[in-house]
């Protein structure tokens, strides 16, 4: 089906572009209903090699026909932007860059007096933490986080010894597919179809992981864990109890340790990582569903006069 029939098909209207920053430039969507009032912008961040189309675009897609205006960047490294695929030597400039393209639409007339809010999913979510803590204050109406990467599962994390080694190459190996491959996506998707749908993705980044990413993860993760009490944003966070790739304690530690007085968790009993590309329609649609809720709520609560 040609792409604008589909998003037709879907009440959603799709445009494309690139987005100059000073780090690179990005790759950009924007979902707009087609016979809805909109009601609120999102501002949605994909994970570890991916990209902003494919089958993420379900979660933007979804949103649209909430009646929201959704837009989304591929991180610098990924997809159609600029980089070296999947390498994120330096996340505070990935998330400052997409965080440029963001607060450009978020402060833009058709769109500033409405709520705003910022979702990533899995290494999204580490991006989108690193985008609010450098945000200036009340930028956003709240954060929505879905299997955030904040604790690496100690059969993810990366080897010290590898980092150690590569590290006594003064940079050189930073950008070198060196580290140890622990097959993600099979850990993520528990749908069989959705699956073979996801890995056929042609700018998915298949090669093992970089030095420098990996040790960026790792630091990020530290650092986050280390500033959850500054999150003071109304936020939802979401997490299977299965999931293979991101801890769920990365969403319960959020909630327990963040000092934002509106937050909410919901776990998934048995749900994978993807909760809304990979899992068995009834689930992803619960998950969903959760989050309307919520993010209709918020907007009822913190519209700005």
């Amino acid at each position: 089906m040609p792409e604008e029939e589909y998003y037709t098909s879907q009440g959603v209207r799709n445009t494309k572009s690139y987005f100059e920053t000073i780090h690179g430039k990005l790759f950009t969507h924007a979902f707009l209903p087609l016979d809805l009032p909109i009601k609120g912008t999102v501002y949605m961040t994909h994970g570890y090699g991916s990209d902003c189309g494919w089958l993420f675009q379900k979660i933007c897609i979804n949103f649209a026909t909430w009646g929201y205006a959704v837009f989304a960047a591929d991180l610098l490294g990924h997809g159609r932007s600029d980089g070296v695929r999947c390498y994120l030597g330096e996340m505070e400039k990935v998330a400052a860059a997409s965080l440029s393209y963001f607060v450009s639409v978020r402060n833009s007339e058709p769109y500033r007096h409405l709520p705003a809010f910022l979702f990533g999913e899995s290494m999204g979510g580490l991006a989108t933490m690193l985008m609010y803590f450098q945000s200036e204050e009340n930028t956003w109406t709240g954060l929505i986080f879905s299997a955030p990467l904040f604790v690496i599962p100690e059969n993810m994390k990366p080897s010290k010894i590898h980092l150690f080694v590569y590290g006594l190459l003064f940079g050189l190996a930073d950008t070198w597919a060196a580290m140890p491959d622990n097959k993600m996506v099979g850990k993520a998707i528990k749908d069989p179809e959705k699956l073979k749908i996801i890995a056929s993705n042609p700018r998915r980044y298949t090669g093992p992981p970089r030095v420098g990413t990996m040790r960026e993860i790792s630091r990020m993760c530290d650092y986050i864990q280390n500033n959850f009490s500054k999150v003071t944003a109304p936020f939802l966070t979401v997490h299977g109890t299965s999931d293979g790739v991101t801890c769920p304690s990365s969403s319960t530690l959020l909630y327990e340790k963040a000092s934002s007085e509106d937050k909410s968790l919901k776990i998934y009993d048995g749900m994978y990582h993807s909760l809304i590309q990979g899992e068995p329609d009834e689930n992803s649609q619960r998950v969903l569903d959760d989050m309307r809720e919520w993010i209709d709520e918020r907007v009822k609560r913190y519209q700005k006069m």
